[in-house]
């Protein structure tokens, strides 16, 4: 990936430019497979809903491959095994070479975006109701769930503490061998707060119990506190919920979100397989759309864009044919291009010098490679210790 980043990112600049643009006719290979969470995660389940959509109007094969963690799902999209992988925000700690990804196998990854969708729910740390947290501030000594090996998810609690000036320092960090034991320990009072989706059903489960459930808000007229919650976790905004655990739909609360699930993409993969694939999610819209809670949130105009995670030529295209994509749009997108180009080079001049065998040696002194040479390309790390 590497060795062709620079070649397909100048393709990649070159091919968008704002132009006018011709509709193609939408071609897909007979068969094709897709990677998503697991089985019965809202990721797979919309997942399996585009793919019957493609199934029924174009005639093209998908198979759905669940796979328990961000490294597994990336794998065979970067093998060619698979043509989509739908993501979370592995997706962008791909791209930057972190964490899971800052190990001598994989690297930062040149991802790019075709759909996602983002819905009524929201994304935050749930708190129970006894702890007493009106705030976020109020955080401050209290329980925090973490998930062993799911850096994704506890740097996602981070970030949102980060609203009211709190950090890993401020709290009480209690580790849990799974996603599911970690909700099930605030029922058993054994933490205080977890990360989630406001439509989890341990959420309900929470909620339901004698401790009861809050979402303490993030008001985005707090533009400080929202740039901390950045600071950690770039990949946030404010975002409007309705629908979820200990939600009403007539009282919307002031949360969090992100893109989920991303239907990504490696800038290598052709311009003309992406626009069909693309192409095919937005005018067969409507007969997956309620196919699965949160498939609504890939309709062309609901698209998250000038976000951490550029958009692939392929997808651009079609969102330009469907009235969605602006010069503001392309200029940002190329920005990111660039960016992951950055990476990759750090990444290749890292690797050609004398490197440590130890992985944590490995890591920290990626890390700071890495933030060299963000800052001298004058572009945010997004990962400051």
């Amino acid at each position: 990936m590497t060795r062709h980043i620079t070649a397909v990112a100048a393709m990649i600049l070159a091919g968008t430019a704002i132009s006018p643009v011709l509709a193609q006719e939408i071609k897909l290979a007979p068969t094709m497979a897709f990677t998503a969470y697991d089985t019965g995660t809202s990721g797979f389940n919309i997942a399996v809903g585009v793919g019957k959509m493609m199934k029924d109007k174009y005639g093209s094969d998908i198979r759905v491959l669940p796979a328990g963690n961000d490294v597994a799902r990336l794998a065979p999209l970067r093998a060619g095994r698979a043509v989509l992988a739908w993501m979370g925000t592995g997706v962008y700690f791909a791209q930057e070479g972190v964490f899971e990804f800052g190990v001598k196998e994989w690297g930062p990854q040149a991802l790019q975006m075709t759909l996602s969708t983002v819905d009524c729910n929201g994304l935050s740390v749930g708190v129970t109701k006894d702890a007493g947290v009106k705030e976020w501030k109020d955080f401050r000594g209290k329980r925090l769930g973490f998930v062993v090996g799911s850096p994704a998810l506890n740097q996602n609690a981070l970030a949102i503490i980060a609203y009211g000036g709190l950090t890993q320092k401020d709290v009480k960090i209690v580790e849990f061998a799974s996603y599911g034991a970690m909700w099930k320990g605030l029922v058993n009072n054994d933490a205080d707060g977890a990360f989630a989706s406001t439509v989890t059903g341990p959420a309900k489960e929470v909620e339901n119990s004698p401790r009861g459930l809050v979402w303490p808000p993030l008001p985005p007229e707090d533009k400080e506190a929202w740039a901390r919650v950045k600071k950690v976790g770039a990949f946030f905004n404010p975002h409007v919920t309705t629908c979820g655990a200990a939600i009403e739909a007539s009282k919307p609360q002031q949360l969090a979100t992100y893109p989920y699930p991303i239907a990504t993409t490696y800038a290598t993969q052709p311009v003309d397989q992406v626009y069909s694939i693309t192409k095919a999610m937005i005018d067969g819209y409507d007969l997956y759309k309620d196919s699965a809670p949160g498939s609504v949130g890939l309709e062309a105009k609901r698209q998250t864009k000038q976000w951490v995670i550029p958009f692939h030529p392929g997808a651009a295209k079609a969102l330009k044919e469907a009235g969605n994509w602006t010069d503001a749009d392309e200029k940002y997108n190329n920005d990111l291009i660039k960016r992951q180009g950055v990476l990759a080079d750090a990444w290749k001049a890292y690797n050609t010098a004398s490197t440590p065998a130890e992985a944590d040696k490995f890591l920290s002194g990626w890390m700071a490679a890495r933030k060299a040479a963000l800052a001298k390309a004058n572009l945010p790390n997004g990962f400051e210790e």
